[in-house]
């Protein structure tokens, strides 16, 4: 279904051409001025110059035929020379009906052209909890999938997990100072090794700092760590074995706490799935001349004529041999382009990191791991800051683990409602009901929190504002739900059949809330396109509005023409699935009450 502003633009266009204009200044958009029109033009301002005319001739002239459209309710011309449009209520609300006849896409069109786009979010680090410091990721990561999926593109979702290097060989090296007994550090053993894991995800979770604090203050720990490394990367049985029982371990628990953020992944891939890959990679980049010895190290060269800036070399492997995360990085595009082959490799990672991907991207084309045609993208985010201004953490200082802020967010929530029961005295919600709604709730305002700014941008963190169910939060968008979700059972509750159909605005709240709906392809392009979620939460944002704005100026279930209350019913129902279609593709669900 074509997007309702080129539709409008069309019909500009075609009067710009009749009167003897070219077609390039007959762009239409949304006005910045909605107490005067809705949709303005100012190709006219433009034209004056190449056709030597004032631009209120030229605007007079566009108007005059404008004017007989049946699609504009109003076309003026503003001097100097603008075009003031507004559209007619009949065809836009016969625009609003096809829309709701698409049901599911609402006039979205799937791309003509789709794509496979393999999505690396998340990063945790195997045998560590995830902190605030992974909530970003998740939460960006995965709302670009579900935009790209309802799309209708190939989304591969992939954690990307650390799981290789120094730190395997920290948990090793404490392991075995702890249970020297056991099997896995025997080198003569030659027998199957437990399936079960000598370890819990708790005790593995105070093993890991531990060595590493160790690690600091001893220098022979240190190096028995990167020998126990060296081992593992070599092949050592027991060490695998041990890695083998890490993995599962951690990424159970990992699964867990994703799944409380209702983020999941395709792929639970780590830095050890790419190590294969490396040999034959290194050597390619030597054959082919791209890859030589820099102070010992091998790199390759990623700078362009065109830089302002200095770019230094990708190194591909330090001067003992030992690979990087670079390396990493190149060799897990390898075996994504040979496994997937996708058109574009999307990575949503801390802003800060720009620099170390441009490297990476660069090497990548350079030495021919990807196709010229394969699109490489950098979705760097800004910080996660308190009220402070400074990166969020614990009162003591140190950074909080991921689920104790859920856990401190769902908290705050269902106080909230309790205290809203018993404002009401109306205490029909069942303390379980209660927390499972808090939950639902919670996970809204940090995500909505989260994704309603810009991912490039820093923001505060402030639990007191997201959890509000006034202003421009998760709270207020899922209120604005359950709501229309009332509505809608009290006229169901009736026995009414709504044969009727969206007849046109009885009232300019009305003609306002199906302007806003009559947006929804054009805004679920634009936010793959520009790879921005905070396009949906701020058109979900006026929606609610919109609809607010006409549910107080409207008595929707008092209305006593039946047609008339039909119409009104069948624009609630609508508002109802665009608005919960943005919020999956955000992440995140509402309630049935609140």
């Amino acid at each position: 279904m074509k997007k309702i502003l080129d539709l409008i633009t069309d019909e500009v266009t075609k009067a710009f051409v009749e009167c003897g204009y070219d077609a390039k200044y007959a762009r239409v958009t949304l006005s910045n001025r909605p107490d005067l029109c809705e949709y303005q033009c100012n190709g006219a301002m433009a034209a004056a110059k190449e056709y030597k005319k004032a631009p209120f001739m030229i605007a007079d002239e566009i108007v005059a035929i404008l004017e007989k459209n049946p699609i504009f309710a109003m076309a003026e011309s503003v001097k100097p020379g603008f075009l003031n449009l507004k559209i007619d209520e009949a065809y836009l609300a016969e625009y609003v009906r096809k829309m709701q006849e698409d049901e599911g896409r609402f006039g979205c069109e799937k791309s003509k052209n789709p794509k496979t786009i393999m999505i690396d979010y998340g990063g945790p680090n195997v045998a560590k909890p995830l902190h605030v410091g992974h909530l970003r990721s998740a939460i960006i990561g995965e709302s670009v999938k579900r935009i790209g999926k309802f799309m209708g593109h190939n989304m591969i979702g992939d954690v990307h997990l650390g799981d290789w290097g120094l730190q395997m060989g920290l948990i090793i090296t404490e392991l075995r100072l702890r249970h020297p007994d056991l099997v896995y550090f025997d080198e003569a053993y030659e027998g199957e090794y437990p399936k079960e894991a000598p370890f819990t995800i708790s005790e593995l979770e105070e093993i890991y700092p531990t060595a590493s604090k160790k690690s600091k203050e001893d220098a022979a720990y240190k190096d028995a760590a990167m020998q126990a490394t060296f081992e593992l990367q070599h092949g050592r049985r027991g060490y695998q074995a041990l890695l083998s029982h890490i993995l599962n371990v951690s990424v159970t628990d990992l699964k867990r706490n994703y799944e409380n953020l209702n983020v999941s992944f395709e792929l639970w891939k780590g830095e050890s799935d790419a190590q294969p890959y490396i040999p034959d990679m290194v050597q390619k980049m030597k054959e082919d001349g791209f890859a030589y010895i820099s102070d010992g190290a091998l790199v390759v060269d990623v700078k362009e004529d065109t830089d302002t800036k200095e770019i230094p070399p990708c190194m591909i492997l330090k001067s003992d041999g030992a690979s990087l995360y670079n390396t990493t990085d190149l060799a897990t595009i390898v075996w994504r382009m040979k496994d997937y082959n996708p058109d574009e490799l999307i990575y949503v990672v801390d802003k800060r990191q720009e620099l170390y991907f441009t490297q990476v991207f660069r090497c990548a084309r350079k030495t021919g791991l990807v196709k010229p045609e394969t699109e490489l993208k950098f979705l760097g985010f800004g910080t996660m800051n308190g009220k402070d201004g400074k990166p969020f953490k614990t009162r003591e200082g140190g950074v909080m683990r991921l689920e104790y802020l859920v856990s401190s967010v769902n908290e705050e929530m269902l106080k909230k409602i309790t205290e809203n029961q018993k404002s009401k005295e109306n205490l029909d919600i069942s303390e379980d009901e209660a927390k499972e709604i808090a939950k639902t709730i919670a996970l809204a305002a940090i995500k909505y929190g989260d994704l309603s700014n810009q991912a490039s941008k820093d923001y505060i963190f402030d639990i007191d504002r997201f959890t509000s169910f006034e202003g421009n939060t998760g709270p207020y968008i899922l209120y604005t739900i359950v709501r229309i979700k009332s509505i809608l059972k009290k006229y169901y509750a009736l026995g009414k059949q709504v044969e009727g159909q969206i007849t046109g605005a009885h009232s300019p709240s009305e003609k306002n809330l199906m302007l806003e709906l009559s947006k929804f392809n054009a805004v679920m392009e634009n936010a793959l396109e520009e790879i921005a979620p905070h396009k949906i939460c701020s058109y979900i944002y006026d929606l609610a509005n919109a609809f607010n704005s006409f549910y107080h100026g409207t008595k929707i279930m008092a209305e006593e023409d039946e047609l008339v209350q039909a119409s009104y019913i069948k624009l609630l129902e609508l508002t109802k699935s665009i608005l919960e279609t943005c919020i999956d593709v955000l992440g995140f669900s509402a309630p049935e009450r609140m």
